[in-house]
């Protein structure tokens, strides 16, 4: 298993990934959770950008080369600016981070999670956050294990 930044060429096969996420957090929420029914299309054209963004991460995680590479997982992370009262100017955004279903428990997910920190880290971001569904145990185990914590709650 290789971790690598995502190139343009990986988005075809990333846009299935996240269609999977939008499926899931529907099913989890449907009324918080309510996408556009282009939102693959939406997000081909949106992680196209992001391959070329110095301001985001965007890594995979290639099971196989390709080409196409066989992919186990990604995670898309931009950096954002903070509203001026607070101190810290800019943090990490943690959009999406998939794992395909036959890849989980190899510590992928999380190999994902602490590379795009350790890339922030290097832009000189201090501070990582994301979100996750209240019903999405799992990913919240594995965020907390990565050494967030909760610090909001949205309503």
């Amino acid at each position: 298993m290789e971790i690598r930044p995502a190139t343009i060429d990986d988005v075809g096969a990333v846009v299935p990934m996240v269609q999977k996420i939008c499926a899931l957090h529907q099913e989890m929420d449907p009324s918080r959770y309510c996408y556009r029914e282009d939102v693959g299309e939406m997000y081909r054209q949106w992680l196209g950008e992001r391959a070329k963004d110095p301001n985001s991460v965007f890594l995979v995680a290639e099971r196989e080369p390709g080409p196409p590479p066989v992919l186990a997982g990604f995670l898309i992370a931009t950096r954002e600016k903070e509203i001026p009262i607070y101190r810290i100017e800019s943090y990490g955004s943690i959009h999406d981070l998939w794992v395909e279903e036959t890849y989980r428990h190899e510590g992928i997910g999380r190999d994902l999670v602490m590379l795009c920190v350790d890339r922030f880290r290097q832009m000189g971001v201090a501070q990582v956050r994301l979100d996750t569904a209240p019903a999405n145990d799992a990913a919240r185990s594995l965020f907390r294990s990565c050494g967030f914590h909760a610090s909001t709650v949205e309503m």
